[in-house]
């Protein structure tokens, strides 16, 4: 039987990219989750990415693109 991996979930308010086993988001404690994302983004240094100050991104870390 295959072992099935779950999904990471993704805050709908910061994009922020959780893992699995988390009910609320570590940055901005909201507790509004989804499974339903799209885009990988990987922010190392946001005072420095054009990405990162369009999307109001100001912590380093694992964000989604779009939510739904």
């Amino acid at each position: 039987m295959p072992v099935r991996k779950k999904q990471d979930q993704v805050c709908r308010q910061c994009h922020r990219v959780l893992e699995s086993d988390k009910e609320s988001c570590i940055v901005c404690l909201d507790s509004s989750l989804s499974t339903d994302w799209q885009g990988y983004l990987i922010i190392i240094d946001p005072k420095r990415s054009a990405i990162a100050q369009r999307m109001n991104i100001d912590l380093p870390g694992r964000y989604a693109l779009k939510v739904r």
